[in-house]
């Protein structure tokens, strides 16, 4: 996902329940008590928010310096000076990140963390990128399967991560959609997720986290019209509503199947306690000003990682990532996820009693 495309993602509710408290050592028995099972692979679906790779190194931002400069040290695929939230929830799962889609015939002892099919840029439908769609990636996840690269027991022991970060959105207002009648696109992009997380679920996923829309009217390519001071209220009443809907979706499959597969990953929730500075949790994370982006292109024409004709950067870059909880205009930075992945786990301390 380039600047100028909003994708991202959400976090799981009982799922992120570890009792550790910000803490990043992670126990065995906590993650049996909160998935009843010790979980192996992570399988990963979606967007720019989950993609660790899978775009090819001419076709994208991710490839370009100066991104992965905190992570693993120079461009690696990655919408971030660093690790992003696939990263963050294999942490917490207690695995390796799982190996790109693109990197899977490098040998079966690369596949034994599962594999990251999101793709930056994509969305539920066809956005503005010739990129597999989420119909697409989990069809190469049922291609892998029907080839034995996985089997079913692999698929029950793992846990899916959905990441839908806004592309499909982004995508239609730049069809000539407007935010008025953005309100009759949002329910048909929540149905066909629905009908992506049955399908992992029918293929035998035992827990599926998808993520609620982070607060679009808050990223810096919405408040670049208030120099960086104030989040697009008009934008985030379009996401609030889209989470209303997937918070009814994920609440009904969970009276079907009857066993609380589906978790949400409060994207929103997280996002706001962090740039609202209202988190006391341990582990919480101040940002000086958290709406400006650490990396931007010097005009509009231009964007984080853009050089000109002769090569000549234009962009401008902060002085230290770590200070910033967006890099570019879309995209946390290694620090803002961090932070994210904190806020998750303390909010969903309180949810303790639900699950």
């Amino acid at each position: 996902m380039e600047g100028k495309v909003m994708f991202h993602l959400c976090f799981l509710i009982c799922f992120l329940l570890t009792g550790v408290k910000g803490s990043s050592h992670h126990h065995h028995h906590s993650h049996r008590h909160l998935f009843g099972f010790r979980p192996s692979k992570l399988f990963v679906f979606g967007d720019s928010y989950a993609d660790t790779g899978n775009i090819g190194k001419t076709a994208a931002n991710s490839w370009k310096v100066p991104y992965g400069i905190t992570f693993p040290g120079k461009p690696a695929g990655r919408f971030s000076d660093g690790r992003v939230l696939t990263d963050y929830l294999a942490r917490f799962v207690g695995i390796k990140s799982p190996i790109p889609y693109r990197w899977r015939n490098l040998g079966p002892k690369h596949l034994r963390y599962g594999m990251n099919f999101a793709f930056g840029g994509t969305g539920v439908f066809d956005t503005l990128v010739a990129l597999p769609n989420m119909t697409t990636q989990i069809d190469f996840l049922q291609e892998l399967l029907s080839n034995k690269v996985y089997t079913w027991p692999d698929l029950q022991s793992s846990v899916a991560l959905v990441s839908i970060a806004g592309n499909d959105y982004s995508a239609y207002l730049a069809r000539g959609g407007s935010f008025q009648t953005l309100q009759s696109f949002i329910p048909l992009v929540v149905d066909q997720l629905v009908v992506d997380l049955k399908r992992l679920h029918g293929m035998g996923m035992k827990k599926v986290a998808v993520t609620a829309l982070e607060p679009l009217g808050c990223l810096p390519q919405a408040t670049v019209a208030s120099s960086f001071q104030e989040c697009n209220g008009t934008q985030n009443t379009a996401v609030t509503f889209h989470n209303l809907l997937l918070s009814q979706a994920v609440t009904k499959l969970n009276n079907e199947t009857k066993d609380s597969s589906f978790v949400i990953l409060d994207l929103y929730a997280s996002f706001m306690s962090v740039l609202e500075n209202k988190a006391d949790h341990l582990g919480s994370s101040k940002f000086e000003n958290p709406l400006k982006p650490c990396c931007m292109g010097l005009s509009s024409k231009y964007s984080c990682g853009s050089v000109d004709e002769s090569g000549a950067k234009q962009y401008t870059i902060c002085d230290d990532p770590e200070s910033a909880f967006f890099w570019d205009t879309v995209h946390p930075t290694q620090q803002g996820w961090n932070a994210v992945y904190s806020a998750l786990q303390g909010t969903l301390q309180q949810l303790h009693s639900l699950c």
